[in-house]
Order: structure tokens, then C-alpha cells, then sequence
């Protein structure tokens, strides 16, 4: 890849996707798109992408495939199945994985991919949710060799306000299941707090506002509570679905290590509970009704 501006492909315009793509081209990337339903790429193409057949053709124009995908399931498909990246990459290319998934599954892929057709892998997984994709500020955690990710700093330092070297391939994905353990659990502890002020007669749309500042001060605090105490569950900014997956990987690498994670085991089945209520497509802000139905 020469010291110009590398060339992108891009495969899964969704929630996240979408906000990252136009930060891409709003910065002067070339960009090629790809999702599995193409309705879903117009808006990049009229602001100025081009459109790919499959992933294999994302690679035909890019220095580098970038992938933000449901889960693990979708990126091994969307790597190694027919008409996959891994049939149109070459050597020196790099692909660059944005979404969460296994840390055993991303080394298993990426040395298949590299024994394959030499294209090299990053993990990437994001932290900031849709409101850091649109504005830049996301925090990235990378797994892989370092040589490669000195060839896309410059792209990720696009999409967010932080990146972070954590090791080698899988290591990146390690530190999201971390995020995730937290994140999920200071939700669900979030939505306990809010059904309990509720309950106690107490005007829980200022909870957020009295913890500013405290030692229980967060972001998902400033942003969950308010919603939660309003009931305001749309637009969907995130979905249960993802916090389910990302905690159930949580929970079997702890497995794998041997280490210990009992709370965010508690809170992978409360997440299962609630999802199985109907709730997996929606907001977390939904869980508050895990607690305002109980007894």
C-alpha cells in the first residue's frame, strides 16, 4: 500500500456501518460498498461510493476491507463462502475487522485468510455506539501486528478519537468483550436504579442529573437513565441482541481462561430473560421493564 491515501472496501452498512462510511467519504476516501440487502447502500452511493457485487469485489479496487458485522457467524461467511473476500484478496492487502466477535474464532479466521491469500487481519472492534460513530469519537482496540496497523491509523483515527494497540491478532476482541462485560452490566444496574427510584416515589428523570459528577457517573448513567425514566425506547441506537451476543462471548472466554465472571454471567441470563420477552431487536432501554414488572 503506497503513502497515499489507501483505497477502501467496506461491507456492512448497518447501524454502525452507516455513520462510519460517511465519515470515511466526508474525508476524502475512495470507498466501495457491500451489504447482503443493497437498498441499504444508496445513501453512500449518492454521496459517492461505489457499489460492489459481492465481497470478493470489494477487494478488486481496495487497499484495504473494512467489516462491520452482526457476530462471528456473518464475518465467516462474508470472509471464506462463495464469492467471500477471501476469493478476490491478494497479498498485501488488509482487512480490517470492526465488529465484536470470538477471540478464538478472529486468530482461527485470520490465519486461515493469510495461509490462504495472504491478506493480513486486524481486529478492531469499536466502543461508542451509533452517537461516537456519527461524530468521530469512537474508542477502537486492536489486535494484530503493528506494522499493519501503522497503515491504517490514519483510517481508524477517522472513525475515532482513540485507538489502541492491545496485542496480537484476538487481543482486540479480548479488551471488547472487557468493554462489554461492563457496559452490559452497568446497564442492567442502571435499569434496577431507575425501577427502584420509581417505586420509592422519587422523579427518577433526575437521576442522571443528581449522579453527574459522582463516583456512579457514566455514559451509559447520562444516556440510559433519562430514556428509561421517559420510556423513550426509539430510536433504536443499539439493540439487546448485540449486548446478549457480546456477554455470551464474554462468559466462554472466561470459560476458556478460567477465570472467573460471575456477575457477568448474572447478567448474560438476565439479558437472555429479557430478550426472550420479545425484546431482542430493541434498545437497551428497554430493560427498565425487566424491573418496573416484577413484584
Amino acid at each position: 500500500m503506497s503513502t497515499a491515501m489507501p483505497t477502501l472496501g467496506f461491507a456492512g452498512i448497518g447501524l454502525m456501518g452507516l455513520p462510519m462510511c460517511h465519515r470515511l467519504l466526508a474525508a476524502g476516501y475512495s470507498l466501495t460498498v457491500w451489504n447482503r440487502s443493497a437498498h441499504k447502500c444508496a445513501e453512500l452511493v449518492a454521496a459517492g461510493a461505489r457499489l460492489a457485487e459481492s465481497p470478493a469485489a470489494l477487494c478488486r479496487d481496495s487497499d484495504v476491507v473494512m467489516l462491520c458485522l452482526a457476530d462471528t457467524a456473518v464475518v465467516r461467511e462474508v470472509v471464506f463462502a462463495e464469492q467471500g473476500v477471501a476469493c478476490g484478496a491478494k497479498p498485501g492487502q488488509l482487512l480490517v475487522d470492526l465488529s465484536s466477535l470470538e477471540p478464538g474464532a478472529t486468530r482461527e479466521m485470520a490465519a486461515a485468510l493469510a495461509a490462504r491469500c495472504g491478506m493480513a487481519w486486524l481486529d478492531a472492534p469499536v466502543s461508542g455506539g451509533t452517537a461516537g460513530a456519527q461524530a468521530g469519537t469512537l474508542a477502537i482496540m486492536v489486535g494484530g501486528e503493528a506494522a499493519d496497523l501503522a497503515r491504517v491509523r490514519a483510517v481508524l483515527l477517522t472513525l475515532g478519537q482513540r485507538v489502541t494497540h492491545m496485542g496480537g491478532v484476538g487481543a482486540g476482541q479480548v479488551t471488547k468483550a472487557c468493554n462489554q462485560m461492563i457496559v452490559a452490566c452497568n446497564a442492567l444496574v442502571i435499569a434496577e436504579a431507575v425501577a427502584l427510584a420509581e417505586r420509592s416515589g422519587v422523579d427518577a428523570s433526575l437521576i442522571a442529573q443528581a449522579l453527574a459528577g459522582g463516583f456512579a457517573d457514566s455514559r451509559p448513567l447520562q444516556i440510559l437513565a433519562p430514556q428509561m425514566a421517559q420510556s423513550q425506547y426509539s430510536p433504536v441506537k443499539w439493540h439487546v441482541r448485540t449486548l446478549l451476543k457480546d456477554l455470551d462471548t464474554a462468559v466462554k472466554l472466561s470459560r476458556e481462561q478460567g477465570s472467573a465472571t460471575p456477575i457477568t454471567g448474572l447478567a448474560a441470563q438476565l439479558m437472555r430473560l429479557h430478550g426472550g420477552q420479545g425484546h431482542l431487536q430493541d434498545d437497551p432501554a428497554t430493560l427498565v421493564e425487566l424491573f418496573r414488572t416484577r413484584p
